[in-house]
Formats: structure tokens, C-alpha cells, sequence
């Protein structure tokens, strides 16, 4: 087998383990806001050991980029996208992380029925599964188009982060001693899911950079 071939074979097989880890941390996003609209804590714990299995890719991951750029010795947009590959996965592995902890926060969610309907929580956490899915799916299919329209749709999850925010510090100054506690964790929730698209954001600039050989922080 001719070095050429290897090297694209071994790039298909890290791109196909990056989706897998990618489509774990979107499952998980999927159960934990599942787990938080049911108020399902035994769901929302059982998250951790999800990212454990997150946490095995992100190693295997990473191995395999450094055994390319060892063995293989990629020049220029080779070298490029296996070392973009290398530096997403640690956002990937966040996308994990905060689905662990909104799946905590449901399992030691005070009471027992919602102070409000979350409705917005529940668009957010549809967002960040689209998000994180086509993030991923930007650098695979080297698709800079894909990439910077899940840029723009980072502004639709801030805008409904600052619109849950609000309902929630609302409930507080209604009455504190009833409200406080439970809107302080949906207000987590949140914060935990608007980070989700930070690091979507994250991972498409990423895939600008490979494919233009800048990176721009947007």
C-alpha cells in the first residue's frame, strides 16, 4: 500500500471515530434534557458513566492523531487537518461534560414539580444536539458553509439563554424562599447548554482554519 493511501485511509478511520464520539455527546444531550423535562433523576445520573466512554474516545482519539503525524509525517493540509483534528476533540469531550452535569443538576433538582414550564430549556437543548452534530459534521465533510452557519446560530442560543435568565430572575423576586433554590438550577441548566454552543462555535472554527489555514475567533 503506496504512504499516500495509508495516510487517507488511517484520516477516514479518525474521522469516523470523531463522529461516533460526537454522536455519544449528542445522545447525551438528548437524555439529559429528556431526563430534565421528566425530571427523571435516575436518567440524569446515569449520564456519568456515558462520559466516561467520551472520555475513551477522547484518548483514542488523540493516540491516533499523534501515531499519523508520527508515522505518517503529513506536510502541509495534511499536517493541517489531522492537528485540527487533535484540537477539537477537547471541545467535543466538553460537549460531553456538560451533559454529565445538567444530568447532576436533575438528580438533585429541589422539589418535585417545575417552578415554570421549560419550554426554552427544552428549544435550547434541541439547538445544541443540531449543533453539535453539524459542527462535527463541518470538519468531516470539509464543509466551511456548514461551519459558519452554525456560527450564526450561536446567537439564537444566547438570545434564549438571556430570555431563560430573565423568567427565572423574575420567579426569584416573586418570592425567593419559594423559587430560589429550583431557578438557580434551571439558570445552570442553561448556562450548561449556552456552553454547549460555545464550544459548537469552537469546533467550527476549527474547521475554517482547516480549510483556510486561519484561525479567527468568532
Amino acid at each position: 500500500m503506496s504512504t499516500r493511501k495509508q495516510f487517507i485511509e488511517e484520516l477516514t478511520e479518525l474521522k469516523t471515530e470523531l463522529v461516533e464520539m460526537c454522536c455519544l455527546t449528542a445522545d447525551m444531550i438528548s437524555k439529559a434534557i429528556d431526563a430534565l423535562l421528566r425530571l427523571d433523576r435516575e436518567l440524569g445520573r446515569s449520564l456519568a458513566e456515558m462520559d466516561k466512554k467520551v472520555d475513551e474516545y477522547e484518548m483514542d482519539i488523540e493516540k491516533r492523531c499523534m501515531r499519523i503525524l508520527i508515522r505518517q509525517q503529513p506536510v502541509a493540509k495534511d499536517f493541517r487537518e489531522v492537528s485540527t483534528a487533535l484540537k477539537m476533540i477537547t471541545d467535543i469531550e466538553r460537549f460531553g461534560d456538560q451533559a454529565a452535569d445538567i444530568g447532576d443538576l436533575v438528580a438533585t433538582m429541589p422539589g418535585d414539580t417545575y417552578i415554570k414550564k421549560l419550554e426554552h430549556l427544552s428549544a435550547m437543548g434541541k439547538l445544541a444536539v443540531r449543533m453539535v452534530k453539524d459542527s462535527v459534521n463541518s470538519f468531516t465533510q470539509n464543509n466551511e458553509a456548514l461551519a459558519d452557519e452554525i456560527i450564526a446560530l450561536d446567537d439564537e442560543m444566547d438570545n434564549m439563554f438571556i430570555t431563560v435568565q430573565q423568567d427565572l430572575i423574575a420567579l426569584i423576586e416573586q418570592d425567593g424562599k419559594k423559587n430560589g433554590d429550583q431557578a438557580i438550577t434551571l439558570m445552570m441548566v442553561a448556562k450548561y447548554l449556552e456552553r454547549i454552543g460555545d464550544h459548537a462555535v469552537n469546533v467550527c472554527e476549527w474547521t475554517k482554519y482547516n480549510e483556510t489555514g486561519v484561525h479567527e475567533k468568532f
